[in-house]
């Protein structure tokens, strides 16, 4: 309890009380002149006490020790009346008001006793003290205003601790909810960084997907037509040439097409891997006049969609790269089923290249660059190894999961 819980039971009733005990007195012994006066100064006494102590001093109330001098100077006044005149006993609600709000715990239980012994001693007025049953009879009452006031003051005091921990309690929550608050707002800011670092992730690798999939297809494409009627300028034979130029065209247009739509190569369509490489070797070696060997070790299975698609383009590339760089004569294509990986190697016989003065993008453009981002993309690795004249060696390896 708090000072402000009982502002009036505070300020009004102790002088409500005491003015009515005192008309009272004034009725009883007003045949009783000397008697009279003195409760009056008792009177006038413990309601200056309260004026100038509490009343008047209203910073002094949070404050233990003047209320605890205070109360004292007044359970001693009220002592005093109740001794002289019983009926003054009911002023002592206004001692337990001061007692219960004004004192700590546990402080508060020696005053409480204090009134309540004031109080059964005004209640046990008429019962005779000449023998001891008399006096065992005014310590029973006496004890059970004791008892049962200080019981009141223990249950006062739980319900003070009860409310203490469920208004901690609802602070905690109360701080527990403003956390979660700034956390999901933090949360929210932070997804939305992710989204946003989503969507710039997904437009670089969209670009990057069409610029490898635009050199894979229009790019190679184009060059071979512009080889093909380069070659049927100074060749007689200048319709197979045109004619060579014009299937380029038109497999170039659907891969395109596909590439747009993120479809599969055309040749995975219909056909394994080894088989789609094996035609595109094929196809190759017919436009360019170039012997190749395909060869295949270990077991061939279905591997995924992206690992497949990405050996038949380094496939492509390989081979584009052999045709406009390397005036090779021979070349060896190696697809090799292993264990956990599948390996691609294209080797040539041609003029090669030196690998610590020149990077493979110097000498194949994005070819080799796009084939990298392709085969790392897997979790795989890409290496070219060559030396001037001796030739150059292509070899990629992705993970041989099954579909």
């Amino acid at each position: 309890m708090s000072e402000q819980a009982w502002p009036v039971r505070l300020t009004v009733v102790p002088y409500v009380l005491l003015a009515c005990m005192t008309a009272v007195t004034i009725l009883i012994k007003r045949e009783q002149p000397g008697s009279l006066t003195v409760d009056l100064v008792l009177c006038a006494l413990i309601g200056l006490w309260t004026l100038l102590m509490f009343t008047l001093r209203p910073a002094w109330r949070t404050r233990t020790r003047p209320m605890a001098i205070f109360i004292a100077g007044f359970i001693l006044l009220l002592a005093v009346l109740v001794v002289r005149d019983p009926w003054f006993g009911f002023l002592t609600p206004a001692g337990y008001f001061y007692t219960f709000i004004l004192l700590s715990w546990p402080v508060e239980l020696i005053g409480i006793g204090a009134v309540a012994v004031i109080a059964g001693w005004a209640q046990s007025y008429d019962i005779p003290k000449t023998d001891v049953l008399g006096l065992l009879g005014c310590a029973a009452v006496i004890g059970v205003n004791v008892a049962g006031m200080c019981f009141a003051a223990w249950l006062g005091r739980r319900g003070e601790v009860l409310s203490q921990q469920r208004q901690d309690a609802v602070d905690a929550l109360t701080e527990t909810n403003r956390r979660l608050e700034a956390t999901l707002a933090e949360n929210a800011d932070l997804h939305e960084q992710l989204l946003t670092q989503a969507r710039e992730a997904g437009i670089i690798d969209e670009r990057q997907r069409m610029a490898r999939e635009i050199h894979d297809t229009l790019a190679q494409g184009l060059t071979g037509i512009v080889t093909q009627l380069q070659a049927a300028e100074h060749s007689d034979d200048w319709r197979r040439h045109v004619t060579s130029a014009v299937g380029l065209a038109r497999e170039s247009l659907t891969e395109a097409r596909r590439s747009v739509h993120a479809l599969r190569p055309q040749p995975l369509q219909s056909a394994t891997l080894s088989e789609a490489i094996a035609d595109v070797v094929r196809r190759w070696s017919a436009l360019h006049g170039i012997d190749v060997q395909l060869t295949t070790t270990g077991t061939p299975r279905v591997m995924t969609p992206e690992a497949e698609s990405t050996l038949l383009r380094a496939t492509q590339e390989a081979l584009v790269n052999v045709a406009k760089y390397a005036q090779a004569t021979r070349v060896g294509v190696t697809l090799s089923y292993m264990e956990k990986e599948v390996a691609l190697d294209v080797r040539d016989d041609g003029v090669g290249f030196d690998p610590a003065r020149s990077t493979p993008s110097e000498t194949s453009g994005f070819g080799l660059v796009a084939m990298r981002q392709r085969v790392e993309a897997l979790n795989g690795t890409l290496s070219v190894e060559s030396e001037p004249g001796l030739g150059t060696a292509i070899s990629a390896t992705v993970p041989g999961a099954s579909a």
